[in-house]
């Protein structure tokens, strides 16, 4: 097995000879002249000249082999359906979806906005669009009207495909009103939407723009649409970055890059073999069900699970019941999935066989040591962090052990992933750090390898002044997040650049409080934010959702753990890092992906507007807090 570390540093010094062998894991209607054109500055063309298609490379390229194999598994507990779709049966819905695009005048370049739940109706849709050089945009099911709207006036859209309604807690979320409300504030005017009917709710047809699914799709039962062959460069898709103010941030991907990156990815990093079984528990609403549940296992011939539904609904053993059923091999979640399954009876995660899984994968958001220790001791299964963004698709540090085997450390989401010419910048002066252990943004060289966004939609300058203009005398892509290296070359991520409290001069990362925090025992899960005060400028506080909130019975106990909770800041931190105080709630506000609304609890806290809200999964949660500060 080649050393990791010789793989990683040929990656970017024979840059153009490693990935003109992983272009070799995919297939190409016309092979590239060059490998990387990198004479345009932060704008890189990866395997100029060929041409590729991305549905061809995840469904067509794999009926001759496994035909009859299972590719799509479709899984919903919130309407108790299940049905799996061999590659056959995938080619034959993608084709009928195309044809139907094409009668709506959808052709190679046009954007198609999808806005659907979890149903294997989106997988088909997002496939059709790459299949005839359409770009689609998924936006997630249930954001907002306004939302909405600047995203269909950004994309321009020439159809919109959605559904009544989506699932969730056993509850429908209705999604027509929304969107014919989007439309309605949008300049923009899609000329049809194509609606999937589940039933779940009833909703007005616009006479002239919408049109039926299911009326379509029999008319194009029989329908052949063979593969759009686009230029390496063709974009894929357009993914807007969650939580954008104002204009829209639309990641804008390639297709040849992206495939190549998600089928080396598949082989070096998650270890999925053809004809295993991917379970991702993301939602195609983000990147990770981009590149996770649709892509990436298809392009390696594997079966992916697309779910709807919750992790403790009928009961905390649904997940792990699918693993045992489809004999799931890789596993990818989020840290918050694993703290919502340590609240639960720990009898779930013994009861089913989960012998053919070789490993859970989480990423979405810097993973603890005690969730890490607990899931991956409940389980007797190795746990992956990894770390990557909207913007990269795909990892930018992990463990590599289709590369070489190795160790994880808790609180590292791994090393360097091949490809990635990382580094750590002082952030005052902008040269490199390269002792260990001490804190820099982290940012990459360019260029940036292939999968990783080509530009924002539409606005090149906003690429280059986002991402490649913040490094002081360097044109280096930034991602925003602070880390250390320690001396075997694992990275370790104390939060964004932009979540730095300035207490009294001292500057401290909110990570870094959390992590101590959530090293207490009775400590689930905690967010801190910075506030502003008048003295200091900002001062820390914290949140906290308890292990055993019994033990808190009135405000004596409270006022008992904060003090245990303060000490142990102090001792691991000092008492500079100390947060001003910590108050005790049920839940943490989050959007529906896991992560935590860090800035709408700030804004709550200093008594401001706490913004667009419209992917949180609990609105009590952010009342709770208001409450405790009011």
């Amino acid at each position: 097995m080649t050393a990791y570390a010789d793989f990683h540093r040929r990656s970017i010094e024979d840059r153009d000879g490693f990935w003109g062998e992983q272009a070799q894991l995919i297939d190409w209607h016309k092979p590239f002249d060059q490998v990387c054109d990198y004479s345009n500055p932060p704008f890189a063309r990866w395997f100029a000249g060929g041409e590729t298609n991305l549905c061809h490379n995840a469904v067509d390229r794999h009926l001759a082999t496994r035909a009859d194999q299972n590719a799509l598994i479709f899984v919903s507990t919130e309407t108790n359906t299940e049905k799996a779709y061999s590659y056959r049966e995938l080619h034959a819905e993608v084709q009928r979806m195309a044809a139907i695009y094409q009668s709506l005048g959808v052709r190679k370049g046009d954007r198609v906005l999808i806005y659907m739940p979890m149903i294997a109706e989106a997988a088909f849709a997002m496939l059709a669009c790459v299949r005839i050089g359409a770009i689609h945009s998924v936006v997630f099911g249930g954001f907002a009207s306004h939302s909405l709207a600047s995203r269909i006036d950004d994309a321009q859209p020439t159809v919109i495909v959605s559904a009544d309604a989506g699932m969730r807690g056993g509850k429908s979320v209705p999604y027509k009103h929304l969107l014919d409300e989007a439309i309605n504030l949008a300049r923009h005017k899609p000329a049809k939407v194509l609606m999937v009917n589940r039933g779940l709710a009833d909703f007005a047809r616009v006479e002239g723009r919408d049109v039926d699914y299911a009326t379509l799709r029999e008319q194009n039962l029989d329908a052949v649409v063979p593969c759009e062959w686009v230029e390496s460069t063709h974009p894929s898709y357009i993914l807007y970055t969650s939580g954008t103010t104002g204009k829209p941030k639309g990641v804008q991907r390639d297709t040849a890059g992206y495939t190549v990156a998600l089928a080396a990815s598949m082989k070096h990093i998650y270890l999925g073999n053809p004809g295993e079984t991917y379970f991702s528990t993301s939602d195609i609403g983000w990147v990770v069900g981009h590149s996770y549940i649709i892509y990436g296992p298809l392009i390696n011939g594997m079966a992916t699970i697309m779910y709807e539904g919750l992790p403790i609904r009928p009961d905390a053993g649904i997940w792990w019941s699918l693993v045992e059923k489809y004999k799931v091999t890789v596993m990818f979640s989020a840290p918050t999935a694993a703290r919502v399954l340590k609240k639960q009876d720990p009898a779930f995660l013994t009861k089913y066989d989960l012998s053919s899984l070789k490993a859970l994968f989480l990423a979405g958001e810097p993973l603890d040591e005690p969730t890490a220790t607990w899931i991956g001791g409940a389980l007797n299964k190795p746990i992956i962090d990894n770390y990557w963004q909207t913007e990269t698709g795909w990892p930018i540090m992990a463990i590599c052990n289709g590369v070489e085997k190795a160790p994880t450390k808790f609180g590292s989401p791994g090393k360097a992933v091949y490809g990635y010419d990382v580094k750590l910048i002082d952030e005052t002066t902008g040269e490199e750090i390269t002792e260990a252990n001490k804190k820099g943004v982290i940012a990459v060289n360019g260029p940036l390898p292939p999968g990783c966004l080509q530009t924002v939609w539409g606005d090149d300058k906003r690429y280059v002044s986002t991402y490649w203009s913040s490094i002081h005398n360097k044109v280096m892509y930034s991602t925003f997040d602070w880390g250390v290296k320690d001396e075997d070359g694992y990275f370790f991520i104390l939060g964004r650049t932009d979540d730095v409290i300035n207490v009294a001069g001292h500057r401290l990362g909110t990570r870094e409080i959390e992590e101590s925090i959530s090293s207490h025992p009775n400590v689930a899960e905690v967010a801190v934010v910075g506030v502003a005060d008048q003295l200091k400028g900002q001062v820390a506080v914290a949140f906290a959702v308890l292990k055993d909130p019994s033990k808190v019975a009135g405000p004596d106990d409270a006022k008992a753990l904060e003090a245990e909770i303060m000490k142990v800041v102090d001792g691991q931190l000092g008492a500079v890092a100390r947060p001003a105080s910590v108050r005790f709630v049920s839940v943490l506000p989050k959007t529906r992906s896991g992560k935590v609304l860090r800035r709408a609890i700030q804004a709550v806290c200093e008594g401001r507007d706490a913004g667009d809200l419209t992917t949180m999964e609990d609105p009590a949660a952010l009342a709770q807090i208001k409450d405790l500060v009011s």
